[in-house]
C-alpha cells in the first residue's frame, strides 16, 4: 500500500537533502521515515478517505463482498496514480504488456501495469525533486570555493 503513495518520493527528496547538507546520520533515518510518512498522510488524505468511505466502511458493515470492496478501494488509488505517472513510464510498461499480448489502455489498465509505472514515476520525480534542493548548497561550495582561492587560501583551518 505504501508504494501506491507519494512515500518514495518524499524519503528520496529528504535523503538527498540530508547528503546535500554534509550529514550523514543526522538526522536519523527514523525521523527521516516520520517525516516521510505525516507528509504522506498529508498529501493521501483526500484518497484516503474516499478509499475508507466507498470501499472499506461498507465491507465492515457487510454491504458489499470483498471483491467488490477491491475494486472500491483501489479505486481512488488507481486514480491517484494516474494523474500523477509520467506518460514515459506508463507507455513503457504499456508496450510491454502489449507485447505478452494484452489490451491496454489509461482507463481499463490493470494495477499489475500502472504500480510499477508509477513507482517509477515517483523515483524519478523524488530524485527531480532532491537535485533541485541539493542545487543552491553546490552553487554556495563552488562560490566559498571561488573567493578562497581568489584569496590565496588553498585550505581552511577546520577550527
Amino acid at each position: 500500500l505504501i508504494m501506491v503513495t507519494s512515500f518514495t518520493r518524499f524519503v528520496i527528496a529528504f535523503s538527498i537533502l540530508r547528503a546535500g547538507i554534509g550529514l550523514q546520520s543526522t538526522p536519523a533515518n527514523l525521523i527521516l521515515i516520520s517525516l516521510s510518512l505525516f507528509m504522506t498522510f498529508y498529501v493521501m488524505a483526500p484518497t484516503f478517505d474516499q478509499a475508507w468511505n466507498t470501499g472499506v466502511k461498507p465491507l465492515m458493515d457487510n454491504q458489499i463482498t470483498q471483491g467488490e470492496a477491491f475494486e472500491k478501494i483501489s479505486g481512488p488509488f488507481r486514480d491517484f496514480m494516474l494523474h500523477n505517472v509520467r506518460d514515459k513510464d506508463f507507455d513503457l510498461f504499456a508496450d510491454l504488456a502489449r507485447e505478452r499480448g494484452q489490451t491496454v489502455s489509461r482507463e481499463t489498465v490493470d494495477l499489475r501495469i500502472l504500480v510499477p509505472a508509477f513507482m517509477i514515476s515517483e523515483i524519478r520525480r523524488g530524485f527531480e525533486i532532491g537535485f533541485l534542493i541539493v542545487l543552491p548548497f553546490l552553487v554556495i561550495d563552488l562560490i566559498v570555493a571561488t573567493v578562497t582561492m581568489a584569496m590565496g587560501m588553498m585550505m581552511l583551518p577546520p577550527t
